[in-house]
């Protein structure tokens, strides 16, 4: 199929490169959302059959285990995942890392209801550093990953002999994939600017990172160092893409045909991030969704009448308690009001908000009114992200009903989390975060969400209609004196009153909640977008 062709046709072969997928809670390949979402997107377009397929990395001892000793302190495990899923391909081809040409083959991964995933895997074993943990804090072995799944990529989809007319790269980590698109060109005459043409028109691009901070820089020794030039493009090539030292983000921005952020806010905050990177693509908007078989209790979503699906709710919160009650030996009744904050522990995401006031949360607590649930995990290295677990293991001593941590977070834990709590509550730092699926899971199950409006729900939110906001999208100096107080207001004037007061309101608002998350928010829905305005 021609380059002109793929550009009109709605039914382009797309492969989807990420760093992780998060299919199942016994396939831990994933850290967080980024994955969730790559693992969402196979299953939807599986639904949809679509000609599309994922390419990523068999991580052997995935992402962290984290639990909590006695005294609160995180600790990092990192057990065997299991092989249960995989598939070989029986396929071989040579990646050059750090000088060395390094032996890869491939797996396939179909077990979850999604379409054909690609996992790569060094064949011996003197290489498997290069495949053991997924993010795991050092710079160096970081891109030597990232060449793995940039170049490695290429050349696993071109052993298999699958015709592609999109390379689809969910965050930058993906970028070297266009440095191997680009390598046969160069080899055979083209100038850079000639290749990154003809390269440009196949490749579309996925940001999540609506914070500078978020987005990897690297000097070019490293670069060069870990095999990503291939001894082909020059140090000025590439700097021409991604800047001295190299910004992967600007690079895969000037390297796509198209790109978008990951809901409205996002992509207008992102389109204002990257304005001064010239020769790229505007950066549109597609919310993502999520796959409502997976995250969607399917008797909840077809309840008939108020009392069915207030009974159905009932019964998932019982079954959160009862997880709650194996993994912290706590039995709860379940008429309290049921908050949920589950999430990865990044900073930005303020996961003590709600905390921060005793003289008004203690009452409240001490009346039983209000119970919150808490999960997640730091990065092993982020000290700020395990700051925050610290804190709540603290205050879970100080009031253990009513303050609960639950260890090692997952998939499974976010499914009972986002279907059995009352409220899911959401206080990041605007407009940090880009997307948060989580609420969405939420919402599709009627569990009300009370967030500030960033991510999906400044575009989501009917407020007092299908969950509630608070702090008016204020951005800026004083930022979280304003949102708490704005979270007070909203639990003690509307949350607590409409719940304990006011069933007939609250069951309304759950199916405007849910009514909303979907015929808007699923990932059915993102990817036919992706296909419509992307593809």
């Amino acid at each position: 199929m021609s380059i002109s062709q793929t550009t009109s046709t709605s039914e382009a072969r797309v492969a989807y490169f990420c760093m992780e997928y998060g299919l199942n809670t016994d396939f831990p390949i994933y850290s967080g959302g980024l994955g969730i979402l790559a693992g969402d997107i196979l299953k939807a377009a599986h639904d949809l059959k679509k000609p599309f397929f994922g390419v990523g990395i068999f991580w052997s001892e995935g992402y962290t285990r984290q639990t909590l000793d006695e005294s609160g302190e995180p600790v990092d495990a990192y057990p065997t995942t299991s092989r249960d899923a995989l598939q070989p391909t029986g396929i071989e081809f040579n990646v050059q890392i750090r000088g060395k040409d390094v032996a890869v083959t491939a797996y396939k991964v179909t077990r979850f209801g999604n379409v054909p995933l690609y996992l790569m895997e060094p064949i011996h074993e003197e290489d498997r550093w290069l495949s053991k943990r997924l993010y795991s804090g050092d710079d160096n072995v970081r891109v030597a990953q990232e060449v793995l799944l940039g170049i490695g990529g290429i050349r696993m989809l071109n052993a298999l002999g699958l015709e592609v007319d999109l390379y689809h790269f969910n965050e930058g980590h993906a970028l070297f994939a266009g440095f191997e698109l680009l390598r046969p060109l160069l080899e055979s005459g083209k100038t850079f600017d000639e290749a990154k043409a003809l390269v440009k028109e196949k490749i579309v691009f996925t940001t999540h990172t609506p914070v500078p901070a978020g987005n990897e820089v690297h000097s070019l020794d490293r670069l060069e160092q870990q095999g990503a030039l291939m001894g082909v493009l020059t140090r000025d090539d590439v700097a021409k893409l991604g800047g001295d030292p190299f910004q992967m983000t600007p690079a895969a921005l000037r390297l796509a045909r198209s790109a978008n952020g990951v809901a409205e806010l996002h992509g207008a905050t992102a389109e204002k991030m990257w304005a001064h990177v010239e020769s790229r693509p505007f950066i549109q908007a597609i919310t993502n969704g999520v796959h409502m078989p997976t995250w969607q209790d399917p008797l909840l979503a077809t309840a008939k009448d108020d009392d069915a699906l207030w009974s159905r709710h009932m019964e998932l919160k019982k079954e959160l308690l009862a997880e709650i009650q194996k993994l912290n030996g706590l039995t709860l009744e379940p008429e309290p009001l049921l908050v949920g904050f589950a999430r990865r522990a990044a900073t930005y995401k303020r996961a003590t908000l709600v905390l921060r006031d005793l003289e008004w949360l203690e009452p409240l607590i001490k009346e039983n009114k209000i119970r919150i649930v808490f999960s997640g995990k730091a990065h092993p290295k982020d000290e700020g992200g395990k700051n925050y677990i610290r804190a709540i293991f603290k205050m879970a001593k100080q009031y253990p009903n009513n303050i609960i941590f639950l260890q090692d977070y997952s998939m499974h834990l976010g499914a009972l989390l986002t279907r059995g709590c009352d409220v899911w509550l959401n206080t990041p730092r605007r407009p940090q975060e880009a997307s948060g699926t989580s609420g969405m899971k939420a919402a599709a199950n009627g569990v009300l969400n009370v967030s500030i409006l960033d991510g999906w729900w400044a575009e989501g939110c009917e407020h007092a209609v299908n969950g509630w906001q608070f702090g008016d999208g204020y951005e800026g100096e004083g930022a979280d004196e304003i949102d708490l107080a704005g979270l007070k207001a909203v639990l003690s004037d509307d949350v607590l009153p409409t719940y304990y007061e006011d069933r007939k309101r609250w069951l309304s608002m759950m199916r405007a909640s849910i009514q909303t998350a979907m015929t808007r928010f699923s990932a059915q829905k993102m990817v036919s977008s992706y296909y419509e305005k992307l593809y």
